[in-house]
């Protein structure tokens, strides 16, 4: 069995996030119950997803570089601050019944696409490059007490 990375274990997260909000989009005008659920799976995983980079990654990758005062983690955490801002928009849409959210949409989706180049070229890469097989598994163990 191969040797599950940093880079693999958030690529295949990414990939499954995706996913979900791409059924959420094809889904809103025809079935707007499943694409709503699609939606509420998409955000909780995505909010997760950023829990896992906060408290796990991010200080593992700080320790291990020494960038603790600034660096790409703090712009990773201000993006994710703004990630949530559109998640938010989208749901007080959803809430109010109206699929008319492709605006919210574009911005939020230019946004990810930013974000998760910046983690799937730089950060995860460097990540399984800088910290032994041991603070990798130790990370894995610590995501998955993460609800």
């Amino acid at each position: 069995m191969p040797e599950r990375t940093i880079s693999t274990m958030f690529d295949e997260d990414h990939a499954r996030l995706d996913a979900l909000f791409t059924s959420f989009q094809t889904l809103k005008r025809t079935d707007f119950p499943e694409a709503t659920r699609a939606f509420l799976a998409f955000t909780a995983g995505l909010r997760r997803h950023v829990v896992w980079e906060e408290e796990v990654l991010f200080p593992l990758w700080e320790r291990a570089s020494g960038m603790t005062g600034g660096g790409p983690t703090i712009v990773m955490r201000s993006e994710h601050r703004e990630i949530g801002d559109w998640l938010d928009a989208i749901q007080r849409k959803i809430q109010a019944q109206n699929p008319d959210t492709e605006r919210e949409e574009a911005t939020l989706l230019d946004l990810l696409d930013r974000h998760n180049m910046s983690e799937e070229e730089v950060l995860y890469p460097e990540m399984d490059r800088m910290i032994s097989p041991e603070e990798r598994e130790a990370a894995f163990r610590a995501m998955e007490q993460i609800a």
